[in-house]
């Protein structure tokens, strides 16, 4: 019995430790803090193109569409949206029309973002990272880093559009 409450407050004391070290802490943020991902974002890989258009920050949100081509057909598409809520932002991915995914921001800088959702099956993570040569990284993974992939943008110049 004396055994049995050992293990029962062990369990007790390690749950808060443990669903800490899986969901990260949200950090605090404005819409303002991704204001750098605006425009028209392109990669374009052989008979591949992928394309993200971020809105300007507004109203507290930043709303996007994203569409890859494959051998000049619609390959995929999604709806995305940034929300401000809690004093942080949550990315939410709608991708080929399916029901929204929500992720929650978990680190911010003047030049990236990262959002995380533990219980999400794949991704887990997402990261957009401004890089000094104008060029736009989205990077997706799994738990624990499993099966990265990442996107390098160009900016699309608002004359060419």
């Amino acid at each position: 019995m004396l055994k049995m409450i050992h293990v029962a407050v062990a369990l007790v004391v390690a749950g808060p430790v443990a669903m800490s070290a899986r969901t990260p802490a949200p950090a605090k943020g404005s819409i303002a803090s991704v204001a750098w991902m605006e425009g028209t974002w392109v990669n374009a890989t052989g008979s591949t193109i992928v394309e993200e258009h971020w809105t300007p920050p507004a109203g507290g949100a930043m709303l996007a569409v994203s569409r890859t081509i494959a051998n000049g057909a619609l390959a995929e598409f999604e709806f995305l949206r940034i929300v401000e809520r809690g004093g942080g932002l949550v990315y939410i991915a709608q991708p080929n029309g399916r029901p929204p995914t929500e992720f929650t921001m978990t680190k911010v800088d003047a030049r990236s973002v990262t959002f995380e959702n533990p219980q999400h099956d794949f991704p887990t993570t997402i990261r957009y990272e401004k890089r000094t040569d104008g060029t736009l990284v989205a990077s997706i993974a799994g738990a624990g880093g499993a099966r990265p992939m990442s996107w390098v943008f160009t900016q699309k110049s608002s004359a060419s559009r």
